[in-house]
């Protein structure tokens, strides 16, 4: 099969019915682990916390439910058929990266982002494929265990700074995303109301921001494990949580993170009930 057959059969994966569907599902995953992380960190903020407030603790918390194992599958299922969406969009656009100009730089872009959301998703099935087979654990002590083995590398207080720097710009990009409206790329509202545009606006002005500081604050702290050579000050999402609620008026500054990705949460629905055509 040639490099145009492929192209061509990722296309029409992409498009499948069946396809859609699951990804579908998955965007509605997507936003449950995320509401599910918006309600630890509120139990975080007002006292009544005993999860992390992350992805792990998210999928803890869906594990301990009744038929949660199922969820979970069902989640994991999802969360890959997302990805294999997002693969199909870096198949379709890997001819135009040999090209020139503005049409490879969209390219570029389109094949960046891709790649991306399927790393993004991908460690999301997997996460709920450990917990659905009773193997999960917390996020944070994963983190601490990598960001101590890239450190041991020759050079690896360079690699682990510049993870930080990648997370701290997706996190300035998230923002940025908020503020912009860039997220109305992302979801294809033509069959929308008037009132739901307007819901699906303030979801995303509120969400992204949200979550890209969430993120930042990660980023953060990986960038001062590699400036102080010390693995467990890389401790993830819910560590992020913790250092938002240190901060000054931090009960309040975590309650309106969490209020945000919980607004993504809601987002992500409506992302499901109007997928973007890629």
């Amino acid at each position: 099969m040639g490099t145009s057959d492929t192209v061509s059969a990722a296309g029409r994966a992409g498009d499948s019915d069946a396809l859609e569907h699951l990804a579908r599902v998955g965007l509605v995953a997507y936003g449950v682990v995320h509401l599910l992380i918006a309600w630890l960190a509120l139990q975080l903020a007002w006292g009544g916390g005993g999860g992390s407030a992350d992805q792990s603790g998210a999928m803890a918390t869906l594990a301990a439910q009744p038929f949660g194992t199922p969820l979970l599958w069902v989640l994991a299922v999802g969360l890959l058929a997302l990805a294999v969406w997002q693969l199909a969009v870096v198949l379709r656009y890997r001819g135009a990266l040999s090209g020139s100009g503005d049409a490879r730089k969209q390219a570029a872009t389109k094949v960046g982002k891709a790649v991306a959301k399927t790393v993004v998703y991908v460690f999301f099935a997997v996460t709920a494929i450990r917990f659905a087979t009773g193997s999960g654990q917390s996020s944070s002590g994963q983190e601490e265990q990598t960001v101590a083995g890239v450190l041991g590398w020759p050079g690896g207080r360079y690699l682990v700074g510049a993870a930080a720097l990648v997370l701290l710009g997706v996190g300035v990009y998230h923002v940025h995303k908020g503020l912009t409206k860039g997220f109305l790329k992302e979801i294809d509202t033509v069959d929308a109301s008037t009132g739901q545009r307007r819901v699906i606006e303030r979801l995303g002005q509120v969400g992204y921001p949200a979550k890209g500081v969430a993120l930042g604050v990660v980023g953060g702290l990986i960038g001062w494990a590699a400036i102080t050579f010390d693995p467990e000050k890389a401790s993830g999402l819910d560590g992020a949580m913790h250092t938002l609620l240190d901060a000054p008026f931090g009960q309040a500054l975590l309650t309106l993170v969490a209020l945000g990705i919980a607004a993504f949460g809601v987002f992500c629905f409506f992302r499901a009930r109007f997928p973007q055509r890629t």
